[in-house]
């Protein structure tokens, strides 16, 4: 048993066990130093003290790379990863499955589809402003005809995943032949976007994706009683006063607009919901907020790793980081699964 402490002010007391808290302050120191890491290395490397005067002179050349090159590119990988991993990992408490994620409930082939349709059809007209909405709104359409689709009498979670699978699977005939009509340089672009990539962001994208994400977390934190009793059986929830059916609903949207606004902003960044929570539940096997906040880090931790990795190895090029996504998280996918196996 894990040790445990309890906090009481006034009439309000609570356990918590410091251990998970530990591993989520440790999580979180790790995503800390990769940021810095990422701002100060590149084409141009920073050196310590470069660093400091670049964030005490802002209009100095160093500050010009790190505040206004390098800093937005950083916060939004962080932003996108973190909120990829959440809504994986509220997936996976949803579904009561540890394979779910938004790849496998069809909200990321829903982003992708409704994206790459509005690069090749709107874009020339509207610009590239209308991304996000058009990916949101794809992600939201598809989870809504999933749950609709599920829904027989309430859903189950076996029912969601089944009908998510099988979303995805049209969601991605419908991308790869508007991919096959369109023009070659629409093509190319959609591609990158289906990478996953932070490249070319700048600080008005970072505070629309921070806003969201700010407003979801917030919603979340109410929520997040109702998530922690989601794995349970549906009738010992019932028992215990949850509205399972509600509940079920009000997470899967939580989770959906979570992935949706990441992929809006990040592209379809694959792996990161489905690795990120799974190594935080080995990291921190009791679930709940540290577990959560773990998982957060880890997946920001992830894509910020990945973009830095794209943007260094193999200068000049600058590579997108969905690539080193799926590079650095299928082995530790892979691995977990070998140990569960055994």
């Amino acid at each position: 048993m894990p040790e445990s402490r309890a906090l009481r002010l006034g009439r309000w007391s609570r356990r918590f066990s410091p251990s998970p808290w530990r591993n989520a302050l440790g999580t979180l120191l790790l995503c800390s130093l990769a940021g810095i890491g990422a701002l100060m290395l590149g084409a141009i490397p920073l050196s310590p003290p470069a660093f400091l005067h670049a964030l005490v002179q802002p209009d100095s050349h160093a500050g010009l790379i790190v505040l206004q090159l390098r800093a937005p590119r950083v916060l939004l990988a962080l932003l996108c990863g973190g909120a990829l991993a959440v809504s994986g990992w509220l997936f996976q408490q949803v579904m009561r499955n540890a394979l779910a994620s938004p790849d496998t409930l069809g909200v990321t082939a829903g982003a992708s589809a409704a994206a790459v349709a509005y690069l090749s059809y709107l874009a020339a007209d509207w610009g590239m402003s209308g991304l996000p909405i058009a990916a949101m709104a794809g992600a939201l359409a598809v989870i809504a005809v999933v749950y609709r689709l599920a829904w027989h009498r309430g859903t189950t979670p076996l029912r969601l995943i089944l009908m998510g699978i099988g979303m995805a699977a049209l969601c991605g005939a419908i991308t790869t032949f508007i991919l096959v009509s369109s023009p070659l340089s629409t093509t190319l672009s959609a591609y990158v976007w289906l990478t996953g990539s932070v490249y070319g962001a700048n600080w008005t994208e970072v505070g629309q994706l921070a806003l969201c994400c700010t407003g979801l977390a917030l919603v979340l934190v109410a929520l997040l009683r109702h998530a922690l009793l989601a794995p349970l059986d549906d009738g010992l929830a019932t028992g215990l006063g949850v509205k399972v059916q509600r509940t079920r609903a009000l997470l899967t949207l939580v989770a959906s607009l979570m992935a949706g606004v990441a992929i809006a902003w990040g592209g379809a960044m694959a792996f990161v919901g489905l690795v990120a929570p799974h190594i935080a539940r080995q990291i921190t096997p009791s679930p709940g907020a540290a577990q959560l906040i773990t998982s957060a880090a880890l997946g920001a931790t992830l894509v910020i790793l990945s973009d830095l990795l794209g943007r260094t190895l193999f200068t000049p090029l600058d590579l997108p980081a969905g690539i080193f996504v799926a590079a650095i998280g299928t082995p530790f996918f892979l691995t977990l699964l070998l140990r569960q196996a055994r």
